[in-house]
């Protein structure tokens, strides 16, 4: 039977989600917030 603790112990993650992480962090991501801020600008 699996000791889950001790997996959790040895879990390291994988290179490719940390890229992906800092990939995120970096991009402007427009939110729904930006989005209605646009449309009111447009109506007012």
């Amino acid at each position: 039977m699996l000791n889950y603790e001790e997996e959790l112990k040895k879990f390291q993650p994988s290179l490719e989600v940390e890229e992906i992480e800092e990939a995120v962090y970096q991009e402007d991501l427009t939110d729904m917030t930006d989005i209605l801020r646009e449309v009111v600008k447009k109506t007012r």
